[in-house]
């Protein structure tokens, strides 16, 4: 943070949580904890304050409080940032700008785990870029999908793995005539009448951009 500030870089880092933070939140934490019990539902409150370390930090710095609970409990949690109030908002600055580092992470992860794009063993480096490549584009694939296909339905916000898992590793009876390809699913599939939704919004998304379905 010194270097940043000496160098003329803005950050926003997160900042783990001690009593001294929690305590300088708590008025908040109770207000977020009474209207979670009336609602049934998370509350959050955000403060910003003045903070330093006593030891470690050469100044005082501008920190975000988010005051949450949910799930019966407190969920406290701290960033620390240089960019002034008049630029970033304290909900905006924690909801829309550090939060927004936990979703790319979250996707990086979906390319890694889900489709296993961290598969670089060949022993060439031509084809472990193949392979990466081969990823990236199931995930733009994948994210169509749930972008368009999946849109108002429970799986809008699912990730790559569970997409993959309930409309792709499926058995299925298919047709290819000359005209049209007819997927003809099991009675019992769970996804059936989901899958048939994508289908067709997929189909009019390509339409409108004058792609062949």
């Amino acid at each position: 943070m010194a270097w940043c500030e000496a160098n003329g870089v803005d950050y926003l880092l997160g900042l783990a949580k001690n009593d001294r933070l929690v305590a300088e939140i708590a008025s908040e934490l109770a207000r977020a904890e009474v209207k979670s019990r009336r609602t049934g539902k998370p509350a959050r409150y955000f403060k910003e304050f003045k903070w330093t370390t006593r030891r470690s930090w050469s100044r005082e710095r501008r920190i975000v409080a988010k005051a949450e609970f949910t799930s019966g409990e407190a969920n406290p949690r701290f960033v620390v940032t240089s960019l002034k109030r008049a630029e970033c908002k304290p909900k905006y600055l924690y909801e829309k700008l550090y939060c927004a580092r936990g979703e790319m992470e979250n996707r990086i992860k979906e390319c890694q785990l889900d489709l296993y794009a961290d598969r670089t063993s060949t022993a060439t480096l031509r084809a472990n870029q193949l392979r990466l490549w081969f990823a990236s584009m199931a995930y733009v694939l994948l994210c169509a999908l749930r972008r368009i296909g999946l849109q108002h339905t429970k799986f809008a916000n699912a990730t790559c793995g569970t997409i993959r898992l309930k409309f792709l590793k499926i058995g299925a009876l298919v047709r290819i005539t000359v005209r049209r390809i007819k997927i003809a699913m099991a009675s019992g599939c769970p996804v059936a009448q989901t899958w048939g939704e994508a289908a067709v919004r997929l189909a009019a998304a390509a339409s409108a951009r004058g792609s062949p379905a």
